[in-house]
């Protein structure tokens, strides 16, 4: 069996084929996976570090809006198909998933033209272009992160996550990711994260606030991004205050923490809830607003809070953040209803779901639909 999987551009569409491939791999040891990705996208690095097959095909963003820029994407698109099409057949591949981004809609329309079934998986709550399109064809494999995704044909299993975080016992963790990290044993800890690049917002908001959050006794644990810098003023004797471009180890840093301040993506949300750390989200403002509606149901069971970008400020961390993170029976009410949330086995479902589609087509695959 081989499977073609293609997701690309970001975190949140890499992150979440890579767990698939995991499950994939513990399923059937044997099996052939190749990714499609572009030299641009996160793939390019994290899939060969991974030890993973990855195909390179054109990158062609799809414009949200009606712009002059329409008038180029059939040409540059069927380039990309024509170059998705040649890695579907030289694997002869028996299933094609697509998780969105870039790669995904000549993925779709490449697997459609040789007849190869596909099985779709959204992350967000909110899908987008690509996998809309590809919901009209596909009745009966299409996979869903969030339960009122509004996407036809759709089914709830989950986001798949990686299986370090899928069973991270964070109290069992907690001293050594402390130690791990320079933290205090024993204080309340908050951590922060604008995902891979940091987020300005979330930065000068804490870093503001941080000396109110100190006198509090809190210690913070903060993923600024490579290319910012927080320098808080302190008094002497302060709780420690770890700021790191990035966090490589985020099982460590979930485990070490008692609330995160994050960005809304679909990985960052079903990670916090998975191992049940409350959570401040704030939306990336830009967008389709899908980041708003990944966290709602996480915040309207009680397991998280929602701010605005444009209202996170150094005032509100003081009156919303400090009081909270210092509250250790209320976050663990808040932890217990978020981690009821999410299927811990999204990644063993998916799974099953692609092996069934390619159980059920082998030695069909690469026929061109003429």
């Amino acid at each position: 069996m081989h499977v073609v999987l293609a997701g690309g551009g970001s975190a949140g569409h890499v992150s979440p084929a890579l767990a698939l491939a995991a499950a994939l791999r513990r399923a059937d040891p044997d099996v052939g996976l190749t990714f499609l990705g572009t030299e641009e996208g996160l793939e390019a690095r994290l899939i060969p570090a991974a030890g993973y097959d990855l195909a390179m095909i054109p990158r062609v963003p799809l414009p949200r809006e009606l712009t002059p820029r329409l008038l180029t994407v059939p040409g540059r698109l069927a380039g990309a198909v024509r170059a998705a099409a040649a890695v579907i057949q030289r694997t002869r591949a028996d299933v094609v998933v697509g998780l969105g981004g870039y790669v995904a809609m000549p993925a779709y329309l490449a697997a459609r033209r040789l007849r190869v079934p596909v099985v779709v998986h959204e992350q967000n709550a909110r899908p987008g272009i690509a996998n809309r399109f590809a919901a009209r064809f596909v009745t009966s494999h299409v996979a869903v992160s969030f339960p009122a995704t509004p996407l036809r044909h759709a089914r709830f299993v989950g986001l798949p996550i990686r299986r370090e975080i899928a069973t991270l016992d964070r109290a069992a963790g907690r001293a050594e990711a402390r130690a791990a990290f320079g933290l205090d044993a024993d204080r309340p800890t908050l951590l922060v994260t604008g995902g891979s690049q940091g987020a300005l917002r979330l930065n000068q908001a804490v870093a503001g606030a941080a000396s109110a959050v100190a006198e509090a006794g809190v210690q913070v644990l903060h993923a600024t991004g490579p290319r910012n810098e927080v320098h808080p003023e302190l008094p002497a004797g302060a709780p420690p205050y770890v700021a790191v471009p990035y966090i490589e180890r985020m099982d460590l840093a979930y485990a070490a923490a008692d609330l995160a301040i994050s960005r809304a993506g679909a990985n960052t949300v079903t990670e916090l809830a998975a191992v049940g750390l409350p959570a401040v989200f704030v939306p990336y403002p830009v967008g389709n607003g899908e980041q708003r509606f990944n966290a709602q149901p996480v915040v309207d069971a009680g397991g998280g809070l929602i701010v605005d970008d444009a209202d996170l400020t150094p005032d509100w961390v003081r009156e919303h953040v400090v009081g909270l993170v210092t509250d250790p029976d209320r976050l663990t009410a808040m932890a217990k209803v978020a981690h009821d949330l999410v299927p811990a086995d999204a990644d063993d479902q998916l799974a099953e779901l692609v092996r069934s589609v390619a159980g059920s087509t082998q030695g069909n695959a690469g026929k061109v639909d003429r």
